[in-house]
Formats: C-alpha cells, structure tokens, sequence
C-alpha cells in the first residue's frame, strides 16, 4: 500500500509538472499573438521636430493690396511616420501664442492682446492628428486644430521627404499648408475701408517648412 501511494505521488507530480509547462506555453503563444496583431502600433518610428530647422508661417492681406507675413517662434511636437501602414501615423504638434512675430512691435503687441489671440486667456495652439492619407500629391493630415479656445477639425495637406544628416540620424522633411478663416476661430476684429474692404482679411495662410529627426 505504501508502494503504490508513493508511485501515486510521483505519476501525480510528474502529471502536475507537464501542465503547467502546457500552461506556460500557452501563455507565451499568446503573448507573441498579441505582439503580431497590435505590431503595427510599435512600428512607426517617432521623428521629434527640430525647430532650429522649422517654421511655422502666416500670411495675411492688409488693405486687400498687400500681405503681412509672420511666425511663431515656440513650439514643439513629434511625427509618428510609417511609410508602410499610414494608420500608424500621426502629428502632435503646441506653439506658443505669445512667440507670434511679425517684425513689428507694435503689431504684434496688438497680436497678443484680447482683440486677437489674447495670449493671457489662450497660451498655445495645437493641431492633434486623427488620420492620415496618401494622396496623389503626397499625404494629407486631419486632426483637431484649437486656437482661441475653438477646436475644428481640418485637413493639412503635405509632402514628406527622408534623408540621413552627418551624423547619422534619419531626418524627415515635411511642406504644407492651408488656408483658415480667422472668424471662425473667435477672432473677429477688423476695421473697414472707405471702400468696405477689409484692413485685415479673414483669411488667414498657413505655410508649414518642418524638420523632424528620428529617436
């Protein structure tokens, strides 16, 4: 009796043994499925904006006969790029409202105050991408924009180019723009011509010259 509760004892063990190494394994399997089917969130690579080598541009019409051109000198932001699955992309990018320059002191003290961007109330802008798309051009971007404590949907349309610097870092180079209405953004002042023309349009250009290189 004593015999074959031992023998008992050592089938029981021996049977324990082989399935908690089935167990493990399992896990494992499962594990590495995981991996494969949400691989494409690990896939894109993250390229951090250089800003020394960046710009971020306006342009608007001053007496419907000219345009004053401007900058935002603070900002910051990333680009997850994969040429290979675009759902994997994506933009974030926050400047500054108070860095707003337009070579004038004056102006651009009138820029920061309640009549424009009222920097006090509202201290940055950023874009947040939703999608990405390929296009017969290049790619455009949509995401939500916020300025002026408004946020709108909009679609940036942009080409992208690679190329290796000296020190062997993969850099991106990203060109595009748009064109948005001021007004719907809360910005509303103005005043008008003798002719009812605008001082200051509403339409406002966005020129976008980024440089991004890779973590």
């Amino acid at each position: 009796m004593i015999a074959l509760d031992t023998r008992v004892s050592r089938d029981y063990s021996r049977n324990k043994g082989e399935i908690m190494k089935a167990a493990f394994k399992t896990v494992l399997l499962a594990a590495a499925a995981g991996l494969f089917s949400a691989g494409g969130a690990f896939s894109a690579d993250k390229y951090v904006i250089d800003t020394a080598h960046s710009n971020i541009g306006f342009s608007v019409k001053h007496l419907g006969i000219s345009k004053v051109k401007g900058k935002f000198g603070v900002f910051s932001g990333f680009i997850m790029a994969d040429e290979k699955n675009l759902a994997n992309c994506s933009v974030e990018v926050e400047i500054k409202a108070d860095s707003i320059s337009t070579d004038n002191e004056k102006r651009d003290a009138h820029l920061k105050t309640a009549d424009f961007f009222d920097v006090e109330k509202f201290p940055t802008l950023t874009f947040k991408s939703k999608q990405v798309k390929k296009t017969k051009g290049g790619y455009t971007a949509t995401g939500t924009f916020t300025m002026h404590g408004v946020s709108k949907e909009i679609s940036i349309p942009f080409t992208m180019e690679k190329a290796m610097d000296p020190w062997k870092k993969m850099r991106i180079g990203v060109e595009g723009g748009l064109s948005l209405n001021r007004k719907d953004y809360g910005i509303n002042w103005s005043n008008l011509m003798d002719n009812g023309g605008l001082v200051v349009s509403n339409d406002v250009k966005i020129d976008l010259s980024v440089e991004a290189v890779k973590e």
